[in-house]
């Protein structure tokens, strides 16, 4: 479990139950780009925790920044579950709850940004390990995003590759005026038991909507 008190030390929860192998990152690289990943990137996308159980990563977040475009697509998104940050504050605690999801096999993401003069925005998602590039994020009424990971510079790296509608077994590929762009997320290791967490959105006509950066570091053992 995570302290109860958000500390700007940047802890790592220990989980609570033990974690197993899990290879399904790892299926969706080549030989070669999963060898270029520094060995702490390795063990953070090959830890599973039991089903129903979660590992919570508390950071800061050390950059921001969002366009008016940005924070109005923010805006009209919290219809489906605000999948997208509101603001651009930094020096603000950054939580990311990962857990595994028995339903889909695959993992819901959480991550609760701390706001001065606000309460936190809290931001849901679930990563499935499914169609065509193998790997795919939820983010409510059925909007999901294809995502398709590489390596660049020794970071992992998860870009969109087309956003879709689903009901049921029905899938409708979105097209690109009901989309807020290309999405990147990137997670970069920066030795010493920290990491980088960036996710940054481009549209085609409005540029760069928005940029977050936050940095976490593990506990020691």
């Amino acid at each position: 479990m995570a302290s109860a008190r958000i500390s700007r030390s940047f802890a790592l929860a220990p989980p609570p139950a033990k974690l197993i192998d899990d290879h399904r990152f790892r299926a969706l690289l080549s030989n070669e780009d999963w060898g270029r990943l520094p060995l702490a990137v390795w063990r953070r996308f090959s830890m599973r925790l039991a089903d129903g159980n979660t590992i919570v990563y508390v950071g800061e977040v050390d950059s921001a920044d969002i366009s008016f475009a940005g924070w109005c697509i923010a805006q009209a998104v919290r219809l489906i579950g605000g999948p997208l940050p509101t603001g651009a504050e930094t020096g603000v605690p950054m939580i990311v709850a990962v857990t595994e999801d028995a339903a889909t096999g695959g993992q819901i993401w959480t991550r609760m940004t701390g706001r001065r003069r606000r309460f936190p925005q809290v931001i849901h998602s679930c990563k499935r390990f499914a169609g065509p590039t193998g790997l795919e994020e939820y983010v409510g009424c059925g909007i999901g995003v294809a995502l398709r990971i590489s390596v660049a510079s020794e970071a992992l790296v998860f870009r969109s590759v087309g956003y879709f509608l689903q009901i049921g077994r029905l899938k409708w590929r979105l097209p690109l005026w009901l989309t807020p762009g290309d999405l990147t997320v990137t997670h970069a290791d920066l030795g010493g038991d920290a990491f980088r967490f960036t996710l940054e959105i481009v549209h085609p006509h409005l540029g760069r909507l928005l940029r977050q950066s936050a940095v976490f570091k593990e506990a020691t053992s």
